[in-house]
């Protein structure tokens, strides 16, 4: 961290992602690696349980999806290599101002995409921003969310999403 915090505002280097800028993308990226890297070590410890004894600020977490979702996700689908699951997702965090967003994955016989909305969706997965947050990055159960719809287009999902770095 102290090498972000020294560096200049204008720094120029590579990212994978879009972003305001380069600092704020490896600011940002950092944050939420280091955050799910803290869930492996408690958990390694036994000091948490998958689901249970971990929690994010609601914003915070809910920046977690939508790095994963409109990041990895919308990167992956650019460049051809998702396997879209057989339906839409939407994810709903039901956290309010401090944490409430909504994003949709259209999968299926539509074309594999990713937005902040809502809308329609052969599944639905709607809770707190931080359960979101460790669900999706497999940290975490679903059984602590609400699932409406078609629970096998969220499994899918989990397995279609594959986080790579090249």
């Amino acid at each position: 961290m102290r090498a972000l915090g020294a560096a200049p505002p204008d720094l120029e280097c590579w990212t994978l992602l879009a972003a305001p800028s380069p600092l704020a993308f490896w600011a940002r990226r950092q944050a939420h690696e280091t955050a799910i890297h803290r869930v492996d070590a408690e958990q390694a410890a036994g000091r948490a349980a998958p689901g249970n004894g971990v929690s994010f600020e609601p914003a915070f977490a809910a920046d977690g999806v939508d790095e994963l979702v409109m990041g990895f996700l919308a990167r992956s689908i650019k460049r051809g290599n998702w396997a879209a699951p057989g339906g839409s997702l939407a994810i709903r965090a039901d956290d309010g101002t401090a944490g409430g967003a909504d994003w949709l994955i259209a999968g299926g016989q539509d074309a594999p995409g990713v937005s902040r909305s809502t809308g329609r969706a052969d599944c639905e997965v709607t809770g707190p921003a931080s359960e979101l947050y460790l669900m999706l990055w497999n940290r975490g159960p679903a059984d602590r969310l609400q699932v409406t719809g078609d629970p096998g287009i969220l499994a899918a999902f989990g397995r279609a999403l594959q986080i790579t770095w090249s």
